[in-house]
């Protein structure tokens, strides 16, 4: 149930108005996608970490048609969560015995995407927090370069951004043509969640997009991003401004 509410809370960043796909183990993403239909989006998550999909909880924005049903049968998943099932999907899954289909009609309802407060159990009692419900919104963000991106490249640090916000901190995901290339979460220093994210990516990372969820050691990353050739960086400082570095503009002034 975990997974899943995290797989829940992930796909619900993206509108049914193009399809994404998003692979969940231990309430971290090891694959998410957009793509031009349901297809695409989930064999590009699945890609993304093949490794790591295997046993993985699967959420998709849009009904499952027959297509996707014939390639979630190709592996082991726990779970399928999206919000329909088109009838011949439907037969395809039912023959697959181990694994579970939840429908869920409102998946994508923005009223039920985030909780309204986080409580964490601490002894001799509760801990209860706003939670993190900000809307993403690239219109409020600040762009500190003279080069300012494309709008591509701004799609594609949305992106990246969505999904980062969902990793466990210490965040780092690397992006590219909409699909998570590498992920690195929950380390205790956010330079080895760096280097853990820029392994997985490898040679994907030339001109990719790399997604921070907190202020770092910025010369330390931004010396690996130069020898990786990442493209440019999306980082959530203290506040909630996003500040967005392009190659070749590497002077971090605060």
């Amino acid at each position: 149930m975990v997974d899943l509410e995290a797989a829940r809370r992930i796909i619900a960043e993206f509108p049914a108005s193009q399809a994404a796909a998003t692979i969940i183990k231990h309430t971290n993403p090891c694959g998410t996608a957009l793509g031009n239909n349901l297809l695409e989006a989930y064999e590009k998550a699945f890609n993304a970490d093949a490794t790591s999909a295997f046993g993985g909880i699967v959420a998709l924005n849009q009904p499952i048609d027959a297509a996707t049903a014939q390639a979630l049968t190709q592996t082991f998943l726990e779970c399928v969560v999206a919000p329909g099932c088109e009838p011949d999907a439907a037969q395809i899954l039912s023959a697959k015995s181990n694994v579970r289909v939840l429908m869920l009609p409102d998946l994508l309802n923005a009223a039920l995407s985030v909780p309204k407060q986080d409580i964490k159990p601490i002894a001799g009692g509760f801990l209860v927090q706003t939670a993190d419900d900000q809307v993403a919104d690239p219109s409020q963000w600040q762009v500190v370069t003279a080069q300012q991106p494309t709008e591509s490249q701004m799609a594609e640090l949305l992106f990246a951004w969505k999904v980062c916000r969902h990793v466990k901190s210490n965040a780092i995901v690397v992006t590219s043509d909409r699909t998570t290339i590498g992920v690195g979460a929950g380390q205790m220093n956010r330079v080895g969640s760096v280097k853990i994210a820029l392994e997985q990516a490898g040679q994907k990372a030339q001109g990719a997009t790399l997604s921070s969820d907190g202020f770092s050691h910025l010369m330390t990353q931004s010396e690996q991003r130069q020898r990786q050739g990442l493209g440019q960086l999306s980082n959530q400082a203290a506040a909630c401004a996003i500040k967005i570095r392009l190659r070749r503009q590497m002077s971090w002034d605060w």
